[in-house]
């Protein structure tokens, strides 16, 4: 559940890594062979190189990719492996960036997610994060044999995915693992407890979106430990929930967009007044110049294959002009996500011009090796649900 912030914390960056970046002939400017976009060596250089340019928050993009072509005969290259599965790869190979995979909610089994998650929480030693996605493509719903959901749906569907996460990371208590070697008890049951959630909506009866297909329900407990966290921070898009959703604390954080980057920091504003518990993090595609090729040429350059369509804002120009961006940005937002439209070129700009500067205004916390994304968050550690004697208060007692 989302909580207030403990201390009041300094701006962050995240990265997105899926491919070869976010512009669809990304590919063409690649510094690496086609056939190593699927191979666990890109995964772990790209991760590192992120984590190396002082970036706090790694993300990575999952679901169906099309098959675009550009007119000229060339084809795009779209393939990406399973964004949890990267996100675990990465987990033992760095130390202090945040890890935080797109997860679907809506055609994904709530308490795989949940579990998945957790394991994942605990192989980055606390660095888990859930970037909460809701598909609305017929064929991802054809592709497990669901009936299509839309509309108000997906927000519910949303909703009940992450409540019941947020359960089942409850329903052991941070002490329930006890290897008591004597009685040769691994765990103390009584420390274990059903979450019997129930889906807020059958769709069976209300004849919506989704009609013919049934609402769900997860008796639990969880077949692994709470999290190292105890709950993951869910990252959510804005307007994918709505105002009691998010006054319930569904979201730690909203991602928030706008049509160009002048308005990112009125859309901030906004996002944090809808959710004033949360932390508001800004997207941005970005182009910068790059060894003396201008960004506006690199992009078009990129467009004469394939245009690059995006709802995000966008930034085409220099480093220093980014950086007075961000610096803005940062004014209203917590955090700003990038999306380079090359990885391997872009990510050269930001390591070595960007996030520097950034620094040196003061406006980046410093990631520190051992810290979790609550941490960076400031959002405290809260006690399960289930505990008969939270454990913060059970400290508070012993002292």
């Amino acid at each position: 559940m989302s909580a207030a912030f403990t201390t009041a914390p300094r701006g962050f960056l995240a990265l997105e890594l899926d491919g070869d970046g976010a512009h669809p002939a990304s590919w063409r400017k690649a510094r690496h062979a086609p056939a190593e976009l699927l191979d666990g060596t890109r995964v772990r250089a790209t991760v590192l190189a992120a984590e190396s340019a002082g970036f706090h928050v790694a993300t990575f993009a999952d679901g169906s990719l099309p098959a675009a072509s550009s007119e000229d005969g060339g084809r795009d290259i779209p393939g990406r492996l399973n964004a949890l599965q990267r996100a675990a790869f990465a987990g033992p190979v760095t130390g202090s960036i945040v890890l935080v995979p797109e997860v679907d909610t809506v055609y994904t089994e709530p308490f795989h997610i949940s579990t998945q998650l957790a394991s994942l929480d605990y192989v980055s030693g606390g660095r888990a994060g859930w970037l909460v996605a809701a598909s609305d493509k017929a064929a991802d719903a054809a592709a497990v044999g669901r009936s299509h959901v839309s509309g108000e749906g997906l927000g519910r569907e949303a909703a009940d995915s992450v409540e019941v996460s947020r359960r089942l990371w409850d329903s052991w208590e941070d002490d329930a693992v006890i290897r008591d070697v004597t009685t040769g008890r691994y765990i103390d049951v009584d420390k274990l407890h059903y979450v019997d959630f129930e889906s807020t909506v059958d769709f069976e009866t209300t004849g919506s979106d989704r009609a013919g297909g049934a609402g769900y329900s997860v008796k639990g407990p969880s077949i692994i430990p709470r999290p190292l966290q105890g709950q993951l921070p869910v990252l959510v898009p804005a307007g994918l929930l709505n105002a009691d959703q998010l006054s319930a604390g569904a979201a730690d954080a909203l991602l928030v967009s706008a049509p160009t980057p002048e308005l990112l920091a009125g859309e901030a504003a906004e996002a944090r007044a809808a959710a004033p518990g949360a932390a508001i993090i800004a997207e941005l595609d970005v182009v910068l110049d790059s060894r003396g090729q201008s960004a506006a040429g690199r992009l078009a350059e990129l467009d004469a294959h394939t245009p690059w369509q995006s709802s995000r804002a966008r930034f085409v120009g220099s480093a220093a002009e980014l950086t007075r961006l961000l610096a803005s940005v940062l004014e209203t937002a917590d955090g700003v996500r990038l999306h380079p439209a090359v990885l391997d070129v872009d990510l050269e700009e930001l390591a070595q011009l960007v996030l520097p500067a950034l620094r040196r205004r003061g406006l980046l916390a410093t990631p520190h090796p051992g810290s979790t994304f609550r941490d960076l968050l400031g959002l405290q550690r809260p006690d399960s649900r289930y505990a008969a004697t939270p454990v913060s208060a059970s400290s508070a007692a012993d002292h």
